[in-house]
């Protein structure tokens, strides 16, 4: 089952639940997958689908972000419910350990020895990675912190 069709499928199940909150949430997504596919004049593909999720979750987190620090605690709470409903389809996240080994990996495989390397290591890393959740700015705080140990 494609993750379109999940988020179709659990649409009408949270319809049936009387869920109104996740109800309102799958259907923000499924309403930007749909947007996406008309941008492209195709329908998505997996790794299409999951790279706007994580945009769509990215979103949501500087979203909190931003609400607590405008002392708008209600705003923060709603967007972090948004945000469990839509890690729900995305695939299980990188460990730290995961991102250190694709960063090890990377770096050997550059030969990077300062930060002006920086950009080789973390598009190797996250190749390494793919198919995981990866956060993308932790993972460049911990290419950074690692070359500048090297440099």
């Amino acid at each position: 089952m494609s993750l379109a069709e999940k988020i179709q499928s659990d649409i009408v199940v949270a319809m049936k639940g009387r869920d109104d909150f996740k109800l309102s949430v799958l259907r923000m997504v499924k309403s930007a997958m749909q947007l996406k596919e008309v941008e492209k004049l195709r329908k998505l593909d997996e790794a299409e689908s999951i790279q706007l999720l994580q945009t769509i979750l990215k979103q949501r987190k500087e979203s909190i972000d931003q609400f607590t620090k405008g002392n708008r605690p209600e705003l923060a709470d709603k967007e972090s419910r948004e945000a469990i409903i839509i890690e729900q389809y995305l695939p299980a996240g990188a460990s730290a350990e995961e991102m250190n080994a694709a960063i090890d990996k990377a770096v050997a495989e550059s030969k990077a020895t300062s930060i002006k390397q920086m950009g080789a290591v973390v598009k190797a890393a996250k190749a390494s990675l793919e198919g995981k959740t990866v956060d993308g700015k932790a993972l460049s705080d911990m290419v950074r912190d690692r070359l500048l140990k090297l440099g």
